[in-house]
This record gives structure tokens, C-alpha cells and sequence, in this order.
């Protein structure tokens, strides 16, 4: 038997979840029991395995205070470019960086350093590092 692949729109409604609930700082199993959910079940949602309801939808925005819509930025379409590195591809890579704890503990610690300076000179280390990574795979 074939093993189901979530739908693609599924996933990126589900990684935006998890990005959001990181970000507040919420765990899956408070998010599950402000829903009447068990955490593996929020597991599921995030990972699209298991498809939002409309109606649960909007519980999980209103709990996690944005717009259902905010769900949907960036979500792949039936009709984008096959190749290149398009908008929606970018907002895929970002949400998944966006949905990995790395991500949400790095971002949220950038945005604290004040200085233009320090961030530009993290920026550059950060470049820096990966070239290093790249040439070396």
C-alpha cells in the first residue's frame, strides 16, 4: 500500500501554524487543550498529515492572534513556475526556517540587538559560514 502524501497546501497551512505558535511561544499540548486536542493530534495539523477544518481554523487564529488569512501567505498555487527560485518558493524556504525551533530562537534574538551595525556584521557571519559549509559538502 502507498503511503499518503499530504497535500501541499495542507503542509503549508500546517508549517504557518507551528511557525505562529513557536513564535508565541505556545507548546503543542497548550495549544491542544485550548482546542479540546491532544498534542500529537496538533502534530498532525502541523505537519498536514491531517487537514485543518475551517471551523478549527478559525479557533487556532483566534488563539494565536492573527488573521486565518495569515495562514495562507505564500501557500503554493496550482499555477506557479515550474524552476527558479520563485516568490512562493522563498516563502516556502522562509516558513521552514520560520517552523524549525533554530529559527524562532534565532529571529527572535536578532530583532532584540539594536544595532544596525552588530546586525550587518551578523549577517555577514552568518553568509560567511554557510560559503564555508557549501564548499565543503
Amino acid at each position: 500500500m502507498l503511503k499518503k502524501v499530504p497535500n501541499p497546501i495542507d503542509r503549508h497551512v500546517g508549517s504557518r501554524v507551528r511557525m505562529r505558535r513557536m513564535l508565541a511561544g505556545v507548546s503543542q499540548e497548550k495549544l491542544g487543550d485550548a482546542l479540546g486536542l491532544t498534542f500529537q493530534q496538533v502534530q498532525k495539523y502541523e505537519k498536514g498529515s491531517n487537514r485543518i477544518s475551517a471551523s478549527r481554523l478559525q479557533q487556532i487564529a483566534k488563539m494565536l492572534d492573527v488573521p486565518v488569512s495569515f495562514f495562507f501567505d505564500g501557500a503554493p498555487t496550482g499555477d506557479m513556475p515550474t524552476g527558479g527560485f520563485s516568490d512562493a518558493a522563498s516563502s516556502a524556504y522562509v516558513s521552514d526556517f520560520m517552523s524549525s525551533s533554530e529559527g524562532v530562537q534565532l529571529t527572535k534574538a536578532f530583532v532584540r540587538i539594536k544595532s544596525p551595525k552588530v546586525r550587518r556584521r551578523i549577517v555577514d557571519l552568518v553568509e560567511s559560514l554557510a560559503e564555508e559549509d557549501t564548499g565543503n559538502a
